[in-house]
């Protein structure tokens, strides 16, 4: 009779322990257990990490809805391409040797070395240059647009873009100081978007207001202390968002120059949003307004 070879696994094995480990997670899901503590030895060990000094014509994007937003668009001047080897799969490029420009297969801790331990890469890493500029001459046809007075975080920045192109607004318009540049950072959060949707930066925000309303478009400004709700603010057949950063809101030139300021009317106790839901819930009621009016 033969014996068990120790270390084997067999069927039965395997069996069991998938059932134990389903039986610990219910455990878990019902607090029975206690959730084991993240290891974070790793984030420690990359404390030192310093991001690469990149050229002002240098963009790097990582991440596959990134990535693959990046390559569809035939804007966007690309120099290299840097993918696991899994990556490469799920991007569905189809031959390298057609892609026009250099495909180098790396490993994961390549690209961790590049951007960093926060970075969720997914194996995909994309060289590029910035988008062209973009001018709001081009508005024309737009009838919902963006604005952002100073809101500085690329999540935040990124959160917005998306709800923007879900939104199927014209543009995203932000001030050239204290915003951020396009980056792989916004352009994660954006998930794809930036490749979606115009981001125009411009100098003067209140200039850029006067010549939107030029344009035709009712520049409506969000802030707590409106004096009107949003929905009874929103008027004529372009409207134009303006939202502030979180804290200090809208500057008070950028009040002055508005057409009309709203607030969000919120019935709970938390009377503030994040500056990403705000514009979404906006968007949403200058886009029901739209389709009505239409």
């Amino acid at each position: 009779m033969s014996k068990d070879i120790p270390g084997d696994k067999s069927a039965k094995d395997t069996h069991y322990a998938t059932l134990r480990r389903a039986h610990r997670d219910a455990r878990r899901e019902r607090g029975e257990i206690p959730t084991p503590v993240q290891d974070r030895r790793k984030k420690t060990s990359n404390a030192d990490w310093k991001a690469p000094q990149l050229a002002p014509d240098q963009v790097l994007l990582y991440g596959i809805h990134t990535v693959r937003a990046a390559l569809d668009n035939p804007e966007r001047q690309i120099t290299k391409l840097s993918v696991t080897q899994n990556a490469l799969v799920r991007l569905e490029t189809g031959p390298v040797e057609s892609l026009g420009f250099p495909v180098e297969i790396v490993t994961p801790q390549d690209l961790d070395k590049l951007l960093g331990p926060d970075a969720i890469h997914q194996g995909a890493m994309l060289e590029t240059q910035p988008l062209p500029v973009r001018r709001l001459s081009a508005l024309t046809d737009s009838p919902l647009i963006l604005v952002l007075d100073q809101v500085t975080d690329p999540h935040n920045v990124g959160a917005i873009m998306r709800s923007a192109v879900a939104f199927d607004a014209g543009a995203l318009i932000t001030t050239m100081r204290h915003s951020p540049t396009e980056s792989g950072v916004m352009a994660k959060s954006a998930s794809g978007a930036l490749e979606m949707i115009p981001y125009i930066q411009i100098t003067n925000l209140a200039d850029a207001l006067e010549e939107l309303h030029r344009l035709g478009f009712v520049s409506v400004g969000l802030d707590s202390e409106g004096p009107a709700p949003l929905e009874q603010a929103l008027s004529g057949d372009k409207i134009a968002l303006v939202l502030g950063a979180e804290g200090k809101g809208l500057r008070q030139k950028t009040r002055q120059t508005v057409n009309a300021l709203a607030r969000l009317d919120m019935p709970g106790a938390i009377k503030s949003l994040n500056v990403s839901n705000a514009a979404a819930i906006a968007m949403y009621a200058a886009s029901s307004y739209l389709a009505n009016k239409a």
